[in-house]
């Protein structure tokens, strides 16, 4: 067997947003709203997946919406990287979930709780360690509850995640396991098996059982992913360079006035490593010329 990764969009629609997902989305949202608890019975799943309609990708919703038996609303996310204004979006998508509830003229306490659950593969919260953070709306200072939780806001973050197969506990670490880890299994493993729905999520996820339209689809939107990563990896490469270059510029037109623009150049020319190397070397240099030496 072979599974194809949750973590792309794509395929993440097609597990927890399909028509025959019900269960697989119910149990996942027990396990990481409420601890496991069987509190949800019954949802249904808004816009679900239909191969037919994201051959291109395009006019496309791929996050996976459902509307609970009370008429409470979950949205669902998986975002691969971070991006610019990534928790204005979180935030905007859960608000517009609210208040585009009521159609004109309808009367506000109609409206029905929202909670936005978005997973993210990379870290969030540097200051925890926890893996699944919820939010609510709280006071300030002595932090009690007010709206009677009508926002939630939770976020799991794959990357604080380290339990091996044999190390999972709860339901919430079988999900999270599978999320983060079912590209590299190679069958089912028992511990996942034996909870139903896991198991019907990864015969979702089997390669075996996609269409070649789906695998290609997969293909490309994985391809799409790496090269987003790649693209943030050289902005942040690039950002760390120019903050290097900035500071080994000051410290040496502090200790030696102004740098020539040939010599400028060539410390603009420098890798990472030579330019942290630099900024301690520089420190035994008595003059111009023992910068010019190096730097040839």
């Amino acid at each position: 067997m072979r599974f194809i990764s949750p973590k792309i969009d794509y395929v993440f629609k097609k597990i927890f947003g399909s028509k025959e997902s019900q269960t697989i989305l119910i149990s996942f949202l027990n396990a990481i709203i409420y601890n496991g608890e069987p509190i949800i019975k019954s949802l249904t799943i808004i816009n679900p997946y239909n191969p037919g309609q994201v051959l291109t990708l395009k006019d496309t919703y791929l996050d996976v919406k459902a509307v609970l038996a009370d008429g409470e609303i979950v949205l669902i996310e998986m975002q691969v990287s971070s991006i610019t204004g990534f928790s204005k979006r979180v935030l905007y998508n859960m608000v517009k979930g609210y208040v585009n509830q009521l159609k004109t003229a309808e009367d506000y306490i109609r409206l029905k709780p929202v909670i936005a659950v978005t997973i993210t593969d990379f870290i969030l919260f540097d200051e925890t360690q926890q893996i699944i953070n919820q939010f609510v709306f709280q006071e300030k200072t002595e932090k009690f509850e007010c709206l009677e939780e009508e926002l939630q806001l939770i976020f799991i973050e794959l990357p604080k995640f380290h339990k091996r197969l044999s190390e999972l506990e709860t339901l919430a670490d079988k999900w999270i396991y599978f999320i983060k880890e079912a590209s590299s299994l190679d069958n089912i493993p028992p511990s996942l098996g034996e909870v139903s729905e896991i198991e019907s999520a990864l015969n979702l996820a089997n390669q075996a059982g996609m269409t070649p339209e789906e695998l290609e689809i997969a293909d490309r939107r994985a391809m799409a992913l790496q090269d987003e990563r790649g693209k943030l990896t050289y902005a942040e490469e690039i950002g760390r360079k120019n903050e290097a270059i900035a500071l080994i510029m000051r410290q040496l037109k502090k200790r030696f006035g102004e740098i020539d623009q040939k010599n400028i150049s060539k410390i603009e020319n420098l890798t990472i490593e030579e330019l942290e190397n630099l900024g301690e070397d520089f420190l035994d240099f008595n003059n111009i010329t023992d910068l010019e030496n190096w730097l040839n």
